[in-house]
């Protein structure tokens, strides 16, 4: 088996609204089933790349999908948004599992908070369509072996429950942002794995790998915060 879960990850960059913003590439070509909360190619299905792009954080356009198409190669995938930097994305590996990671933590949000409290991220503090800023923590997942459609959900859990005890480790008093994302890529073909949770043997492999590169992130992200305005 190899060790290489995806394909090639590439960094590429653009001039929008009057800055240059990074995008961030993950081709995995044919023979990939990837379930993602991504406005682009969310849920679950075949996919074949996934697109972490960067925009400005005052972004407010009404056609997200349709940029993201613009900015995308042809065929399926998955395409994300985030304020944060994308160049200073994080990766790491554990047993085949590879997991890269753009961290941003500007406005750092607990999951729950009291009904009609305003929330900084959310423009004006009321909901609505995109009003949102774009995700600020952004994750994608390769595993090079098959999961059953319920490991799939499972592992959304286990890598929000890895993310989570990394932002805490670092400090960070929050579960993420209101509008964080997340992909997770398994194989198309052979046995699929059943369990996805972080005691199996797949899943222990996906939440190390993310905590490392979110724990990496959220420390980078400190260290520029610190220096500079960060996003």
């Amino acid at each position: 088996m190899s060790a290489q879960a995806g394909g090639p990850l590439s960094l590429s960059h653009r001039f929008e609204d009057g800055a240059r913003l990074g995008s961030l590439l993950w081709e995995f070509g044919p023979g990939w089933r990837m379930i993602s909360s991504a406005m682009l190619g969310g849920g679950v299905g075949r996919r074949e790349w996934v697109l972490n792009a960067q925009v400005t954080s005052d972004y407010s356009r009404m056609d997200p999908v349709d940029h993201l198409l613009a900015m995308g190669p042809v065929g399926p995938g998955v395409g994300m948004l985030t304020a944060a930097m994308v160049e200073r994305y994080t990766r790491a590996a554990d047993g085949g599992v590879e997991a890269v990671a753009t961290v941003g933590l500007r406005v750092p949000t607990w999951a729950a908070s009291p009904e009609g409290r305003p929330d900084p991220v959310l423009r004006g503090g009321a909901p609505g369509p995109f009003a949102a800023r774009p995700g600020t923590i952004n994750i994608i997942v390769a595993v090079p072996v098959a999961f059953s459609d319920a490991a799939l959900v499972n592992a959304v859990m286990t890598v929000t429950e890895a993310k989570t005890q990394a932002l805490a480790e670092a400090g960070f008093f929050c579960t993420g942002t209101a509008s964080d994302a997340v992909c997770v890529a398994v194989r198309d073909d052979g046995p699929e794995e059943l369990f996805g949770g972080p005691r199996s043997e797949w899943g222990a492999r996906i939440a190390r790998a993310v905590h490392r590169a979110v724990l990496d992130g959220a420390e980078g992200w400190r260290r520029y915060a610190s220096s500079a305005d960060g996003h």
